[in-house]
């Protein structure tokens, strides 16, 4: 039954999900108000943020009573599709009610001079004036753009490498990635280096951020692709940087966490996002 009947439409957006059928101590009628929430949300009806209607309208709607339509909504909050606002409310999860702060003054530039540089790293010196403090001269170290691919497999498990990392002298698990080329689409970057360092082609990858890992005196723009499926083509044809490749559970990724294996802020940021979405949308980018 149309969300439309009920309430008006929300902001624009979907989760790719996949119906449930049956859920485990759930009755029929339970399940059947179960999946008609759940396609509010993947067909985008109810995009991200969007209030439900309140329960006294869902039960209208809904083959369920107020207990069991509440079991319901329990489930959708566990699952990570619905969080409570308010006492009473559900909203869909990935809105954003945090506002931005207005009227603060950014730093200002003077200006630059490059002290070193070459294919590799470049080290600037900045000429800032932060609000309220006297002119200096700040370090900015500039880096390459990276792509880094987390991609799972059927029975939840992610394609890792055990290498190491001279720089810390240790040892650990890692997503593969690598350096975006001059012109190269940063997704393609990001296929072509599992193949070159894992050799397992992904079926398909999907973007899910762009972030800076030390943004206070660096700039490395890193980008993050997620997908499900990979195809295995050869050995790894990097041999630079591949290491010992496996499928790692993600229910091990806390534990690998907790230990202290896992190695770079790309990995930690995927891992981390593919943990906070299990069960919406599987491996693919929130909202």
């Amino acid at each position: 039954m149309p969300l439309s009947d009920l309430t008006q439409r929300g902001y624009a957006g979907t989760h790719q999900t996949t119906r449930v059928e049956s859920a485990p101590r759930m009755g029929p009628k339970s399940t059947e108000a179960y999946n008609e929430i759940r396609s509010w949300i993947e067909s985008g009806e109810l995009g991200p943020g969007s209030k439900l209607p309140s329960e006294r309208k869902l039960e209208e709607r809904l083959p369920v009573r107020r207990t069991a339509l509440r079991q319901v909504l329990a489930r959708l909050v566990s699952e990570g599709l619905l969080v409570v606002h308010g006492r009473s409310s559900y909203r869909v999860a990935g809105g954003v009610s945090t506002q931005a702060p207005e009227g603060l003054a950014p730093w200002k530039i003077h200006g630059r001079r490059t002290i070193y540089e070459n294919k590799w790293v470049d080290l600037d010196l900045v000429d800032v004036e932060p609000p309220g403090v006297d002119r200096f001269e700040h370090h900015l170290v500039r880096l390459h753009h990276v792509a880094i691919a987390a991609v799972v497999d059927d029975r939840d498990r992610v394609l890792m490498l055990w290498r190491y990392r001279f720089v810390t002298q240790s040892w650990g698990w890692e997503l593969p990635g690598g350096i975006v080329d001059d012109g190269e689409d940063a997704r393609a970057a990001a296929l072509r280096e599992v193949e070159e360092e894992t050799g397992w082609r992904p079926d398909a990858l999907e973007h899910v951020v762009t972030y800076q890992p030390m943004v206070g005196m660096v700039d490395s723009p890193h980008e993050v692709f997620v997908g499900r499926g990979a195809t295995r083509v050869g050995e790894p044809t990097d041999q630079e940087e591949a290491g010992h490749v496996e499928w790692v559970p993600l229910s091990d990724i806390r534990g690998l966490m907790a230990k202290g294996d896992l190695l770079g802020s790309g990995t930690l940021v995927a891992l981390l996002h593919l943990l906070a979405n299990r069960g919406i949308g599987g491996v693919t980018a929130a909202g």
